[in-house]
C-alpha cells in the first residue's frame, strides 16, 4: 500500500485528521521515566499507544532524538508503530534539503533505517534535491510550502512572476514534481487564508498542517480552509499540547495524553461538520 493509499484508509477508518507529533523533551517527562536510559523510547511508545485510536498518523521530529543521541530509540519507536499500529502512516519530520548522492543518503535514512511512510523535505535547492526521494515510488514526499513560523514570510512571500513564492512551490509540486502521486505539502495552520489558497492550487493533494495547539492555530479556521472535496485531506499536527497535557483529578500522565488527543480529534471533527 502506498503512502497516499494508507493515509486515505486511515482518514476513513479512524475518522480523524489528527497527526500526533513526537517531540520528546526529557525535561517534561513524567517523573517515573526520568533517569532511565530508555526514557525517550518509552515515553514515545506510551504516547503512541495512548493516542493511536484518535490519530490518522504519527510524526517523529528527528532533531529531538538526534540531540539526545537517541536515534536508536527512534528506530525502536518507528518499529513499534509499524508492528502495533501498522494502519497508521509514519512521517519522519526531517526537512532534509540537499542534492545528488547526499539526498540519496537522506532518502535511505528515512525509508530504510526508519522505514517511514513519508518524509518532510525542503524545496529550496530545486527538483534534483527532491528526485532521490521520488525513487521510492510508494513513499510520501512532503514538501515545505507555507510554514507556520512568522519568519517564513521572509522568503515565502517573495514575488515570483506576480505570485508569492509559496504558491509557486505549490504549483511546482502539484504539476511537475508529483510524478508518483505521493507528494504532499506542509502548510501552517497559523495562516488559514494561505492554506485555502494552497488547497485551491493543489486540489486533493494531502497537506501536513502544523501550528494548532501550542502554536495557536485556530482549529475551525484550519479545517474550513484546508479540507479537500471528501471532507478530509489533512494531517493536522499537534505535539506539545498533547505530549505534555496536564493530568486532571486522578488521571495518569498517559490518560491525560489520551484525553488531549481525543479532545483535539473531536474539535477537528466538529469543525468539519456542515454549518
Amino acid at each position: 500500500m502506498s503512502f497516499v493509499e494508507k493515509l486515505g484508509a486511515a482518514w476513513t477508518s479512524q475518522g480523524s485528521m489528527l497527526c500526533v507529533g513526537l517531540d520528546p523533551d526529557i525535561a517534561k517527562f513524567p517523573a517515573e521515566l526520568r533517569g532511565r536510559p530508555d526514557a525517550v523510547a518509552e515515553f514515545c511508545i506510551r504516547v503512541v499507544d495512548a493516542t493511536a485510536q484518535f490519530a490518522c498518523a504519527f510524526k517523529p521530529q528527528i532533531a529531538y532524538f538526534a540531540a539526545l543521541r537517541a536515534e536508536e530509540q527512534l528506530e525502536q519507536v518507528c518499529r513499534h508503530v509499524r508492528e502495533r499500529h501498522p494502519h497508521l502512516p509514519l512521517i519522519l519530520d526531517a526537512k532534509r534539503g540537499d542534492i545528488g548522492a547526499t539526498a540519496e543518503q537522506y532518502a535511505r535514512e528515512a525509508f530504510e533505517r526508519y522505514d517511514a511512510d513519508a518524509v518532510t523535505v525542503n524545496p529550496y535547492m530545486g527538483q534534483d534535491s527532491i528526485a532521490p526521494y521520488l525513487e521510492w515510488r510508494d513513499r510520501g514526499v512532503i514538501v515545505l510550502c507555507r510554514t507556520s513560523n512568522p519568519g517564513g514570510s521572509d522568503l515565502q512571500f517573495l514575488n515570483v512572476n506576480g505570485q508569492p513564492l509559496y504558491q509557486h512551490v505549490a504549483e511546482l509540486v502539484a504539476n511537475k514534481w508529483n510524478t508518483n502521486g505521493q507528494c504532499g505539502l506542509v502548510v501552517g495552520a497559523t495562516f488559514p487564508a494561505e492554506l485555502a489558497e494552497v488547497r485551491r492550487i493543489v486540489g486533493d493533494m494531502p497537506l501536513l498542517v502544523p501550528g494548532i495547539g501550542a502554536q495557536g492555530g485556530d482549529v475551525e479556521a484550519t479545517v474550513r480552509a484546508g479540507m479537500d472535496a471528501s471532507g478530509a485531506g489533512m494531517m493536522i499536527s499537534s505535539s506539545r499540547a498533547i505530549l505534555y497535557a496536564r493530568p486532571q483529578a486522578d488521571e495518569t500522565a498517559w490518560q491525560a495524553v489520551g484525553r488531549a488527543a481525543k479532545e483535539t480529534r473531536d474539535a477537528i471533527r466538529a469543525a468539519g461538520l456542515p454549518a
